[in-house]
């Protein structure tokens, strides 16, 4: 299990004054891994002073791999570069694809549910969490299309690949709504089959509903119906550290860390309920 690390947002460039200058009243600060790679100056700067104050996880958003293309070794010894020198206490991507015939595409492209793709995604993380000399977290994407090759629920191609793969689960609440709208399935039904020991860490984030479909911006407040999903997710996992994702049309920080103390406040009162030492056992690096 993974231990908790509270309530977090994201280490963008808009906010990097007051990260330097003051002490932001906020548990933990998520940097894109791509934006520090091989990296001095300002950037690696805010980072360092950032992880003096509080913890820092890393989030890559590149690493593709549920792509048939070989993994890019030079990236790896980046990210491990990095890792070892900012010692984060959690590291992260996507469980998806977007590399092909030698071209890269910044979307995170949902893999099919497959068995074959199950065994191809396992073999990749295994050489990854080799790599870096660590487990990751594999991230949830929001999704638009399905596979019609598709063998499994995405939620049960999800725990699979985090048991034979032997890694965790950073389970994003608000893809899981997105997803659930887009696709007709039940969003609790997919948060109750994921396993508990796994998930050590939660996104949340806003969203654009246009009725006939939902999509994924990372802009905007965290809206009512995600919030109850996290309720659900607490009262299912316990006491999981949980960032605020707000990429697009990034607000004054302090409207980042309102939403993050609400987190905070949301998931106390819903832990009132669950029994002291839920999630009380470390994870092993």
């Amino acid at each position: 299990m993974f231990p908790s690390i509270g309530h977090g947002v994201g280490l963008r460039n808009r906010h990097y004054t007051a990260f330097l200058e003051e002490q932001p009243r906020v548990d933990f600060v998520e940097a894109i891994s791509e934006n520090f790679m091989g990296l001095g100056g300002r950037p690696r700067a805010v980072l360092e002073k950032t992880r003096r104050d509080r913890p820092v996880v890393l989030h890559g958003v590149s690493l593709g791999i549920g792509s048939v293309e070989p993994l890019d070794e030079a990236y790896l010894k980046q990210w491990r570069a990095l890792i070892d020198e900012v010692q984060p206490a959690l590291v992260s991507d996507h469980l998806c694809w977007g590399r092909a015939h030698g071209h890269y595409s910044h979307d995170l492209w949902p893999v099919p549910y497959t068995e074959e793709c199950l065994r191809h995604v396992v073999e990749r993380v295994g050489r990854v969490q080799e790599a870096l000399g660590r487990r990751i977290l594999l991230e949830n994407v929001s999704s638009y299309l399905e596979f019609r090759a598709s063998e499994l629920t995405e939620w049960e191609f999800l725990a699979e690949v985090a048991r034979r793969a032997d890694c965790g689960i950073l389970l994003d609440v608000n893809n899981v709504y997105v997803s659930a709208r887009n696709h007709g399935f039940d969003a609790k039904t997919y948060l109750d089959a994921i396993p508990v020991e796994r998930v050590g860490q939660f996104h949340l984030a806003g969203h654009q509903d246009r009725g006939h479909l939902v999509i994924d911006t990372h802009e905007g407040q965290v809206c009512d119906a995600v919030w109850e999903l996290y309720r659900h997710s607490v009262k299912r996992f316990g006491d999981v550290s949980c960032l605020i994702e707000w990429d697009e049309g990034v607000p004054e920080l302090e409207v980042l860390l309102a939403e993050s103390a609400k987190a905070k406040a949301i998931a106390e009162e819903t832990l009132r309920v669950i029994p002291a030492g839920v999630r009380s056992v470390e994870v092993r690096p």
